[in-house]
């Protein structure tokens, strides 16, 4: 893809540096088959499909010794210098491409385990944060009524949903703020994703509704959710 003089390009950045130890399997969750190939795989193939990526790049350990068996021989670049956190993996891996990406130029960081991803949404979240100063995401709406346990677990008491929605990735930003909110974060502990580390420059990243086939697996019993969802495209 060629991008206009002064056009932004949208990159691809997936870390993929983590253990899954929640999903209690013997390696890393995003290698885990779903649907007949790896779970990294389907987010991969998603960037793959659209038009409007120009590279997709996934961060992982230097000592992954996986990966190679599953990116495609073109399109996809593979960075070994993941970190000890997510947001450890992706700024590393944003200080990787320092010069080869411009400052204006998007970056969309995805989970490697959200499968569910399709060009469709990738074309939808860029188009509705288009040139938002401080960029923007993909969320689902709460929709459930939603319930604050007390400290020992047996009282509720309900939080009003209103204006409440579920983070979802993509999350897209250009490289000079994603890589300033990254490098500033006061608390790399309280960065739950990159949305985070924005607002805590005091930006309002915009909110893009996404979908719930892009779930993220997290338990087990995710997969067999994730393989409803790939077989109804």
């Amino acid at each position: 893809m060629t991008a206009a003089p002064n056009r932004p390009r949208y990159f691809a950045l997936i870390p993929a540096a983590g253990v899954g130890a929640r999903m209690e399997a013997g390696s890393p969750k995003q290698y885990l088959p779903i649907s007949g190939k790896p779970m990294l795989r389907h987010a991969l193939d998603a960037f793959l499909a659209s038009p409007l990526i120009a590279h997709t790049y996934v961060v992982v350990s230097a000592e992954d010794g996986v990966i190679d068996t599953v990116v495609p021989e073109q399109g996809v670049t593979v960075l070994r210098c993941g970190g000890a956190t997510r947001m450890e993996t992706i700024l590393n891996g944003l200080q990787a491409l320092h010069g080869s990406i411009a400052a204006h130029d998007q970056v969309l960081v995805h989970d490697a385990a959200r499968p569910g991803l399709t060009p469709a949404l990738i074309a939808k979240l860029i188009a509705e944060v288009a040139d938002h100063p401080a960029g923007g995401l993909l969320a689902l709406p709460v929709v459930d009524t939603v319930k604050r346990a007390g400290q020992n677990s047996l009282s509720a008491q309900t939080v009003p949903r209103d204006h409440l929605w579920l983070a979802q990735t993509p999350q897209m930003f250009s490289y000079a703020l994603l890589h300033r909110a990254l490098s500033q974060a006061p608390d790399p502990q309280a960065i739950t994703d990159d949305a985070s580390a924005v607002e805590a420059l005091g930006l309002a990243p915009r909110l893009v509704e996404g979908h719930p086939r892009n779930l993220k697996v997290t338990l087990p019993r995710d997969i067999h959710t994730a393989e409803l969802y790939l077989a109804n495209p």
